[in-house]
């Protein structure tokens, strides 16, 4: 699984900065021309060990700042998403940047608020700038790697050592140290999923948290990465064929254990206290533009009505909502070319058949009597039968997740939280994927049964 506003994940080719353009100097005016910039939340006078003061921090205040890196990604791009990786125990753990901790600490007025996002995404651009200076240092070459040995050996030292200051060493550090030797061999031409590789090989589980490396732990990881490196390392030629991710996702979608994935749906119907989907569409959608929001909650409220009446989950359907999602003057029709996801590390191929095989998995997401499969794994496997076909020429993020609401809904089953089925994303040919979205759902839906019992039973024991 990837958590699509998680800084961890980031590649070189994200966040490269020659590729990436950024006037520092306007980037206070921009921060407040976003829409979150609308709608800061205002930190409850309240002490921080308050339960309640937790439950705004993880809630709205992470919601609102979930919102502000989608709309910075949407007018920057995705390397935006580290202004937020924060020293030690913030937000994300192990960071380089300082201006920005976590809700709770650093949403207090809008006006601050702002202005900690601003510094924050500064700070996080100047390391970004920072680190390709200290990659260009030594022009490298894969080819020639004999003769230069020494020379990589040294980068990888200095650059250790560089995220080692930026960093305090502090919880998860680590794991910025190891993208950073990621970033740096492929901006000289080693393949990512090799530097990856190598990377790991070379720390082999010695570096940790709150503990700064000794010297010679440094040197000899340095030393056998650098080592460790060949010219066939490099990158794969361009003449490579181009992969069909809907083909790899109906690998993955069949040798799933779909049967033997516990459900949590098995209970069933459950009235939830609060509408999870329509609370999340308003915090977070809301805070981008109120349009997008009013869209996606009248393609919930259609939805419903749809699962009220038991409708067939297909494309038509699908596309009745998005017409909504989308504001068009009609349906959207399925895609007629090739669709690339994942900044194009995903590609989605086109043919005759494939609307028809995405109306053949979506009719799976219904209860067989026959072979029955969980409420839970058939809502997973139909949302990311949506991410994988990618039905739509834009928005399919969002119909995945009303694909979701709607198998459960179709059962009598809605959930009073969605903050695990949103704002991620999943590689359509990693087969434990599916496993953690089921389990994701299946913890939703364990809350939302557990505290609507509980107010059933306060309301009995009042009553009494």
């Amino acid at each position: 699984m990837i958590v699509e506003l998680a800084p961890r994940f980031l590649t070189w080719d994200d966040v490269d900065p020659t590729r990436q353009a950024f006037d520092a100097a306007s980037v206070a005016r921009t921060v407040r021309s976003l829409g979150p910039a609308r709608c800061v939340p205002i930190r409850p006078d309240i002490p921080f060990g308050d339960p309640a003061m937790s439950a705004w921090s993880r809630g709205e205040a992470e919601t609102w700042a979930d919102a502000m890196s989608f709309a910075l990604v949407q007018h920057y791009g995705r390397w935006t998403v580290g202004w937020r990786w924060s020293h030690d125990e913030g937000d994300f753990d192990g960071g380089p940047v300082g201006n920005w901790c976590r809700p709770r600490d650093s949403i207090t007025t809008p006006e601050e608020t702002l202005t900690r996002v601003e510094a924050a995404l500064r700070e996080w651009r100047e390391w970004l700038e920072y680190l390709v200076g200290w990659f260009e240092a030594y022009p490298l070459d894969l080819s020639d790697i004999e003769s230069q040995r020494i020379l990589w050996e040294r980068s990888a030292r200095n650059l250790i050592l560089q995220v080692v200051d930026r960093t305090g060493c502090g919880s998860g550090w680590h794991g910025h140290c190891r993208q950073v030797l990621t970033w740096f061999l492929d901006h000289w031409g080693v393949s990512p999923e090799v530097a990856r590789g190598l990377v790991d090989e070379a720390i082999g589980g010695r570096f940790h948290s709150w503990t700064g490396p000794d010297t010679v732990v440094v040197d000899d990881v340095a030393e056998q990465l650098a080592f460790s490196l060949r010219p066939a390392d490099g990158r794969g030629g361009a003449d490579a064929p181009a992969q069909d991710h809907v083909r790899r996702w109906l690998a993955v979608r069949e040798s799933v254990p779909w049967h033997e994935i516990p459900d949590g749906g098995n209970d069933g119907p459950v009235v939830p206290l609060r509408d999870g989907a329509a609370q999340d569409i308003r915090a977070f959608d809301g805070a981008i533009a109120p349009a997008r929001a009013q869209g996606l909650l009248s393609a919930l409220k259609l939805l419903r009505v749809d699962a009220a009446r038991g409708a067939r989950l297909d494309f038509t359907l699908l596309s009745s909502w998005q017409q909504h999602v989308l504001d068009t003057p009609r349906p959207p029709r399925f895609r007629t070319a090739p669709a690339f996801a994942k900044r194009s590390r995903e590609r989605y191929g086109i043919g005759p058949d494939t609307r028809a095989r995405f109306d053949a998995c979506l009719a799976g997401s219904a209860s067989d009597a026959g072979r029955p499969l969980g409420l839970t794994a058939r809502a997973a496997r139909a949302c990311l039968d949506v991410c994988f076909f990618h039905p739509f020429d834009d928005g399919n993020a969002r119909s995945a997740f009303l694909t979701l609401v709607f198998v459960l809904a179709r059962e009598g089953v809605a959930l009073d939280g969605v903050s695990l089925l949103r704002r991620i994303s999943f590689e359509a040919d990693a087969p434990q994927d599916p496993l953690i979205l089921v389990r994701y759902i299946n913890i939703h839906l364990a809350e939302t049964r557990r505290r609507a019992a509980g107010s059933t039973g306060s309301t009995g024991s009042a009553s009494r």
